[in-house]
Parts: C-alpha cells; structure tokens; sequence
C-alpha cells in the first residue's frame, strides 16, 4: 500500500542545548501519523550539542544536518534553514526549537487543523513549564485583527506549521532578502507577517500540544511573572517594538500601510489615531492597553 502519511520537515535550531536536545529530538522523533523529515542547523555550539547530534544522525536517517555555522540568534538561525533546507519533497514544513518537548500528537493535531479549515498555516497556544515542574497555559489564540501582524507575532515559533506552498515561497523571498533580514530579531514574528501580508490564511489554535521549557536561555520565553513583564514594557519603551515593526514593514513591503505611515510620522495626531484604531492592531486587551499606553509617549526613532 502507499504511505498516505504526511510528510513533515522539521526545521531544528540548536545551540548548546546537550541538556534539553535529546529528550526534545525523541518526541520529534515519535510523532503519531506523520512522516518527519528532521533538519538541522547548529548555531556553532561549544557543548557537546554537536557530538549528540553525530549520534543521532548515526542511526536514524530521517535527521539531515547542516554544517555548522556560527549565526548568532535564533533569527538567524532559523532563516538559515528556512533558505538551505530541502522543501520541495515535503507537504509541510514546521519549526522546533531545541529544548522543548512535542505530545506525540502535534504534528498530525497541526495538520488536520490546516486541512479542515483550509488555512496555510497554523499556530497555537502553548504549556509553559519551569525546572520546578509548574505548568501554566500560554494563550496566543485571541481572534486575530485586521493589522495584527504588523505588531506582533501569532505566537512562539516553535508552534509553527506551515503548507510547502507557503513554506516555499517564504523560502524564495529569504533567499532574494537574505541581506536585508540580518536585523530582524524574530523570526516568527516575520513569518507570520509575511503569510498574512501576502493573504495566506492563518488559524491559531486555543489547544496546547506541547511543553515549553522556561530557563535563563530563552531568545523570548513566556512572559510570566512581574519581572517578565517589566522587562517587555521596558524594551516597549526604548522603542524596540516599533523599530522592528517599522523594519519588517519595510523589508516585506507594506511600509505604505495605513498604520505604518503613522508609526514613521510619529506626530502628536499620528498616535491618537493609532490609539483610537488599537483594538485592529494587537490581539489580545492587555497588549492592546500597553500598546496604548506607550503610544502617548515618544519614543527616540
């Protein structure tokens, strides 16, 4: 019989990661229903992150491993393997971080998703977990807005499956940008930028299908707790989050949207335009309440 099973690449990131890696590269390993076809690139580990995964590769076929190069950040990384991997041979394409852990069931949970829905990519909530064994949910599946993308990104990227139609032309435009993209510090936050801009369809699901390992070496992490939070509206405030909006707008070429304009004018009047309209712009109320609060305060461009 033929294998109907989808075929799934798999596009890991590592970077020091001996502690987590081999636990995450099992569930990989062992998801339900799907075909993985597992790719990875390593940020230049001075572990034995890169030992590890010799031994893996030694006996399973199914993980193909770039040559190491010395990236940088996790954007980085990760646009390294969205241009070099192999995505023509897939029906989808996912991302994987290096110390989370995937329930047996993500992937085909994430593929039978896109296809009832007929959407092109899909995201969804999240399990935080810390070394003391606390669990809290992430929820990233507030109804998306009209201009969301422009601020924010669907969710962890890590969450992320994509359609090869998708996955291939996200690939073509990394290739062509490749120079340009070398600033950007999310990269979920693009993907899920370029999909809704070029009028992909996107569903972010309310369930969780996986652990999100919280340590001191999270790129982003959960944003739980006081101090979390005020080390977002800290970097909120320094501008961070507009520069880079600005930046991504201008590299996927919707600088002349509506709310763009007014985020490179900045005027007086420009902000409370964008206060009066930021029910479009983020998803969820609290976001949307920070969002406005620092509209009312300039911000050095």
């Amino acid at each position: 019989m033929l294998n109907t099973k989808p075929q799934i690449a798999v596009l890991l990131t590592t970077f020091n990661g001996e502690a987590y890696l081999n636990e995450q590269l099992k569930s990989i390993e062992n998801q339900l229903d799907v075909e993985v076809l597992i790719v990875v690139s390593d940020d230049g580990s001075s572990d034995h992150t890169p030992q590890l995964l010799n031994e893996v590769l030694a006996v399973d076929r199914r993980i193909t491993l770039l040559p190491s190069q010395k990236l940088g950040s996790a954007a980085a990384n990760f646009f390294r393997l969205l241009r070099d991997a192999d995505l023509t041979q897939v029906d989808y394409v996912a991302l994987a971080d290096q110390d989370d852990i995937w329930q047996a069931d993500k992937l085909s949970h994430a593929v039978q998703n896109i296809l009832i829905n007929n959407v092109d990519a899909y995201s969804s909530n999240v399990t935080a977990f810390w070394p003391n064994d606390k669990q809290k949910l992430i929820n990233k599946a507030q109804p998306q807005r009209q201009w969301d993308y422009m601020f924010e990104s669907a969710g962890p990227g890590c969450t992320f499956v994509l359609t090869q139609k998708l996955a291939l032309d996200l690939q073509h435009f990394l290739i062509t940008h490749q120079q340009k993209c070398q600033h950007i510090a999310l990269h979920d936050w693009v993907i899920y930028a370029f999909a809704r801009s070029r009028g992909f369809n996107w569903l972010i699901d309310d369930e969780s299908h996986m652990l999100y390992r919280q340590h001191a070496g999270n790129v982003v992490g959960a944003n739980v707790g006081v101090k979390a939070k005020l080390a977002r509206w800290q970097k909120l405030r320094e501008g961070w989050l507009m520069k880079q909006a600005l930046l991504i707008a201008d590299i996927l070429g919707y600088r002349d949207a509506w709310p763009i304009q007014k985020l490179k004018r900045y005027h007086f009047i420009d902000r409370l335009a964008l206060i009066a309209n930021v029910n479009k712009l983020r998803r969820r109320r609290r976001d949307r309440v920070a969002l406005a609060l620092f509209l009312l305060m300039p911000f050095k461009k």
